[in-house]
């Protein structure tokens, strides 16, 4: 897959980045309101019982601010964070190295918790439950099993696709929270916060052209950011006004609606080849050359978000709004 600069899933080239511009407490994280709203009674109640927090869900699409969110709780829990991911923990064994680990109350947190295997799942459930584990030691006749009891903890478990969790494994979390697209407001406030975290000069309205195309998504406005500020050192006298956003932005091939190349051939090629759809996703995939998993996950769901395309029991149609964006006359039977 293609390195896109609006992708909402982390790149290497995030990482350290994202770690300087992480908020650290609840007052300090922007946007998002319904869940810090229940986040801050749940914690507070925790915290005035002298209890770990109950076990948290996140789930929504990459790029939201879920790993912020968990490494927020420990903070304000005053905890210790683990960090792993469902991926790494591929035996039992390694589940019982991260959870024996734990001091009382700790946070840990699985990103991508939806690809535990089965196996992994079964160890886990009595350690949300009861805080205990029940390992096998030994092989064949001289195996026994034992069990090990933990402190308590809080598992924060994330997740792009709450569809894939086991119905066991989500209902065992109490505490199930859903992260939302971002409005341009907060996204505006989180582009000026960054910037001022990097010292670069950055006009008002460069911060909410940025946010118009960020597709909702915190990561991406700081990505964008970044790139944008480049553009202004190279091209510009380093502050990034108005004019050098666009600029940078139409290099960047981002438009108004922080739609890229990709998105554009996805759309148009619905257009010119298939009439708008319906069309399936296994036909959209080869007609531009990419796995059907990764539209679903990646591409779609922004689509979706802002009206261009919609689902239908016979595949993906083209809607009016993506015709006039893209500049195309009306298709005679119009899809509203």
């Amino acid at each position: 897959m293609e390195e896109r600069v609006i992708s909402g899933e982390t790149t290497d080239f995030d990482l350290g980045f994202e770690q300087s511009l992480r908020p650290e407490f609840l007052n300090q994280y922007i946007g998002q309101h319904q869940v810090k709203d229940n986040l801050s009674i749940f914690i507070e109640a925790a915290r005035r019982r002298s209890e770990s927090l109950d076990h948290v869900l996140l789930y929504g699409p990459p790029g939201l601010g879920k790993t912020t969110l968990a490494s927020v709780i420990a903070n304000e829990m005053n905890v210790n964070l683990r960090t792993t991911s469902g991926p790494a923990i591929e035996r039992p064994g390694d589940l019982a190295a991260v959870v024996s680990s734990l001091e009382p109350g700790d946070v840990l947190f699985i990103d991508e918790i939806h690809r535990l295997n089965r196996a992994i799942e079964e160890v886990l459930y009595p350690a949300m439950e009861d805080f205990c584990l029940d390992i096998v030691v030994g092989k064949g006749p001289s195996a026994r099993s034992v069990r090990l009891d933990l402190p308590p903890f809080t598992l924060v478990g994330a997740t792009t696709r709450a569809g894939s969790l086991s119905a066991p494994l989500r209902d065992r979390f109490g505490v199930p929270l859903r992260l939302e697209y971002y409005e341009v407001e907060p996204l505006t406030e989180i582009v000026l916060r960054s910037a001022d975290v990097f010292d670069v000069s950055i006009e008002p309205t460069a911060a909410t052209e940025l946010a118009k195309r960020s597709r909702g998504t915190p990561r991406i406005a700081n990505r964008l950011l970044r790139r944008v500020r480049d553009y202004a050192q190279v091209r510009g006298d380093g502050k990034i006004s108005h004019q050098t956003a666009q600029e940078a932005l139409e290099m960047l091939q981002v438009d108004s609606h922080g739609l890229d190349h990709i998105d554009h051939k996805l759309i148009t090629g619905m257009i010119e080849q298939f009439r708008g759809g319906p069309v399936g996703i296994d036909t959209i995939a080869a007609s531009i050359g990419e796995e059907p998993v990764t539209i679903e996950d990646v591409y779609e769901p922004y689509l979706l978000q802002i009206g261009f395309l919609q689902r239908t029991p016979r595949g993906r149609v083209v809607t009016n709004y993506a015709y006039e964006h893209f500049g195309y006359p009306l298709p005679g039977d119009a899809h509203h």
